[in-house]
């Protein structure tokens, strides 16, 4: 159930871990496999810069996610994501394991997702968001969601809205308008 405003932008103040489902919030759910085997996905720049955005502000990011891939690997360490939990199903008990390897507390923490195997995560933490094309019923469980669907920007709206909420984001888009 959606928070009322003054509780959603308090939660959003005390988001110091950004916790990030990948199929369907960084990507937009397709899943490319070619003749071998191999796994493609397609990821949106601007949700990858909005993630450096979020690191500049002095968020963390990590990723927990259900499958397991060397693009998801790859692409997160060029981002530069220290947290990469994949092959987690069980996204409950994998929430707890990331909490305590991080040192983050859950009422610090957020976690986006899309789909009902994300649900149990979102439940745990402060903040449980859902992209704007999730799947009903957890869009019906979340705290907050974007109006970008996943893949399509979602995590980018994210990162913003919490740098908002803190204070921060005007400080760093203010670096890209000065000459």
């Amino acid at each position: 159930m959606p928070l009322a405003p003054a509780d959603l932008l308090e939660r959003q103040r005390q988001i110091r871990l950004l916790i990030l489902d990948v199929d369907g919030v960084l990507t937009d759910g397709s899943l490319f496999l070619g003749d071998g085997g191999e796994q493609y996905k397609a990821f949106n720049s601007r949700d990858g810069h909005g993630i450096r955005m979020a690191q500049e502000g002095g968020l963390e990011v990590a990723i927990l996610t259900g499958r397991n891939s060397e693009v998801v690997t790859h692409r997160m360490r060029d981002l530069g994501v220290r947290h990469i939990l994949q092959g987690r199903r069980d996204k409950r008990t994998a929430l707890i394991e990331l909490l305590t390897q991080s040192g983050f507390a859950p009422e610090h923490s957020a976690f986006v997702g899309d789909d009902i195997v994300d649900i149990p995560a979102m439940r745990q933490v402060a903040l449980g968001i859902a992209v704007g094309d999730a799947h009903p019923l957890v869009l019906e469980h979340a705290d907050w969601h974007t109006l970008a669907p996943g893949g399509r920007g979602a995590v980018r709206e994210v990162c913003e809205t919490l740098l908002a909420a803190q204070d921060r984001l005007e400080g760093i888009l203010r670096a890209y308008l000065e000459p």
